[in-house]
């Protein structure tokens, strides 16, 4: 096969080959989206739709692989509650696989400035989607720093759960920018794309946050609810470590 030939690529080469078309160029935090983008980015979400586990060469696990409690702390002995299969990064996105043991989450965190879709290989997750009330002054640039213990005035948008029947969980710099995600009855794993990736010496940096109950919390008209979130250390019983990535490579 020729490097520029697609007729007999692997799906998750095409999806890492669109991905870096749609990303390319990406609206600035707060620009309105050009028709390109959108276009390119509905392409990157329908190749997202199709992917399955079998594509990645992800075998499911067993719940009891993933049943025992997690250690309480990452230096304590044991596996951790979640890994990450690397596929393949570029300045503009990085691609991968998260997998969590049963009862694992991903604590509630952010994407400063960067898009992501998320696809769910196996298993059931729930995801946790909201969106901070503070738009920075003039109405561009970054959002505002964020600070250990600063609070944030947030609205939780939605919370769902998703199969690998499910479409993909998008975010946004603007929408469903920070997000919390549980398994659900057993392991699960989820295939990753964020845009462009963290990077703490370009401001994108990833913070964790808790929500304080009952802390100028209300029901809107649309159901959503506003609530305070206080940005807090990488939780305790949440590391994450590393396996090889089994499926097919990808070349960019």
């Amino acid at each position: 096969m020729m490097p520029g030939d697609s007729s007999m690529a692997s799906l998750v080469q095409r999806i890492a080959r669109q991905a870096l078309v749609t990303f390319r160029n990406p609206p600035a935090v707060g620009d309105e989206a050009s028709k390109s983008f959108l276009e390119n980015h509905g392409k990157l979400r329908s190749l997202m739709s199709e992917v399955r586990a079998a594509d990645l060469k992800l075998v499911p696990r067993r719940a009891e692989d993933g049943g025992a409690p997690p250690a309480q702390h990452p230096y304590h002995r044991g596996a951790p509650p979640v890994t990450y299969m690397h596929i393949c990064e570029t300045d503009q996105f990085s691609m991968g696989v998260f997998l969590l043991k049963s009862g694992a989450s991903i604590p509630l965190h952010d994407h400063p400035g960067m898009h992501g879709v998320l696809k769910v290989m196996y298993g059931k997750v729930r995801i946790s989607c909201f969106d901070r009330l503070e738009r920075p002054a003039g109405g561009g640039g970054a959002l505002p720093r964020a600070e250990m213990g600063a609070l944030r005035r947030c609205v939780l948008r939605s919370t769902g759960e998703y199969t690998e029947e499910s479409g993909p969980c998008v975010l946004s710099p603007d929408r469903d920018n920070l997000h919390q995600i549980d398994a659900v009855d057993g392991p699960t794993a989820f295939m990753d794309i964020l845009a462009p990736p963290y990077d703490p010496d370009d401001g994108r940096d990833c913070h964790y946050y808790k929500v304080l109950p009952g802390e100028g919390v209300k029901d809107s008209e649309q159901t959503e609810k506003e609530v305070w979130l206080m940005e807090i250390s990488q939780p305790p019983e949440f590391w994450c470590g590393g396996e090889p990535y089994p499926g097919p490579e990808v070349c960019l």
